[in-house]
């Protein structure tokens, strides 16, 4: 096996990350990138932009039209590099000691470029099992992306019989990851000078209660445990990431946001701890700020969801990924991926990419030369797989 990849997947990830497809940017010129790519192979891309006009998802077929096909997905977003400290431009893929660096190398513009390296080929050839590539955008906030992707079905592109989300694995097949749930709470009380504190209802207070309720639900949730043993750590998770509230020390606060995060284990029901908190501050806290201040609200946004990837033993897509990548066990992993929600849609799905989690979302990131080596390998065995 060669130590690096071709020049092609190389010269194609420059350019994927040349393209700053930031999730508060647009994706728009790399899905036009990749469009006019594949017609030039002869392979024809559909692009599908969202309600705003601002950013697309793009779906492209090779292979016969009358047999279910093996469908690749990623997301073309990345995280924001601001405030991170970067030796070299994050959107100028750089080597530097057998890694590419640069924003997206990893997560997951490393994976498309394998994929649009392999797709002239695959195009080519006699297969007998068709190709189809679904890219996204928007997995790194909201999955809104997936979301469009998945009402696209069986009109800009087929089910697949076996689906896989080549996120950083490390090549490794993963058929679990954990659900994911945000919710965004706006506490509006009365403000009063804080000497008089009876004269209005304190929205930082209301917060800490609902706070102290987030804090039972998390002790829950440890106490629970991870009853598949696979999970590190072996529960699911809760956190608060923020809170913004109030205006003076002498002022009773108005006004108090919190916003929180949840990462279930398969078998939890994260949209039932969702409403179990709407409950608890409808009925337990709201009615106390309402006793001296009957304009009080508290309104709860549910700004993130995302379905836990459930393991299917047997299923197409692992006997696949099986196969592909020269493997014989799954993996778990403990952050989200668009998986959970095709497999929701009822398609046989699994995560398997090149690259470490562990280099994605960071100041530097990159992509090991010999992961995408193995990725050529695994698109090799692809082709293999579908000319038989």
């Amino acid at each position: 096996m060669s130590a690096r990849p071709s020049e092609k997947v190389v010269e194609i990830l420059r350019t994927l990350v040349g393209f700053d497809t930031t999730s508060h940017r647009s994706n728009l010129a790399l899905v036009e990138w990749v469009r006019d790519y594949l017609e030039g192979h002869g392979i024809a891309a559909t692009v599908v932009p969202n309600e705003a006009g601002d950013k697309a998802c793009l779906f492209a077929r090779v292979g016969p039209a009358d047999r279910p096909a093996i469908g690749l997905s990623a997301h073309t977003d990345v995280v924001p590099v601001g405030g991170q400290n970067w030796t070299s431009d994050p959107f100028t893929l750089t080597e530097r000691e057998n890694r590419l660096y640069g924003r997206g190398s990893c997560d997951m513009k490393g994976f498309v470029a394998l994929v649009l390296a392999a797709l002239p080929r695959l195009a080519a050839a006699d297969l007998k099992t068709p190709v189809q590539l679904v890219l996204t955008y928007d997995e790194e906030t909201t999955f809104d992306g997936v979301v469009d992707a998945i009402r696209q079905l069986d009109r800009s592109w087929e089910r697949p019989y076996a689906l896989i989300v080549g996120e950083p694995t490390s090549m490794q097949v993963v058929d679990a990851h954990l659900s994911i749930a945000g919710m965004r709470m706006e506490i509006t009380g009365r403000a009063a000078h804080s000497s008089a504190p009876d004269r209005g209802a304190n929205a930082i207070f209301a917060a800490n209660e609902i706070i102290n309720e987030l804090v039972r639900v998390r002790e829950e949730f440890i106490a629970h445990g991870d009853p598949t043993g696979r999970f590190d750590p072996p529960h699911s998770t809760l956190n608060v990431g923020r809170i913004r509230g109030g205006t003076a020390h002498n002022i009773v606060a108005e006004h108090c946001m919190i916003e929180f995060g949840m990462r279930g284990v398969p078998g939890l029901d994260l949209e039932a701890v969702l409403d179990r908190m709407e409950r608890f501050a409808q009925e337990e806290v709201l009615p106390k700020l309402r006793a001296t201040a009957p304009e009080a609200e508290i309104k709860a946004e549910r700004w993130l969801f995302n379905p836990c990837l459930s393991p299917e033993p047997g299923s197409g897509a692992e006997q696949l990924a099986f196969r592909l990548a020269g493997a014989n066990a799954t993996h778990t992993v403990t952050y989200a991926t668009e998986a959970g929600m095709y497999q929701q849609a009822g398609i046989p799905t699994v995560v398997c990419g090149p690259g470490s989690i562990d280099q994605a979302h960071a100041p530097d990131e990159y992509i090991e030369l010999s992961q995408l080596v193995l990725g050529e390998a695994f698109f090799d065995r692809l082709l293999a797989v579908c000319r038989a």
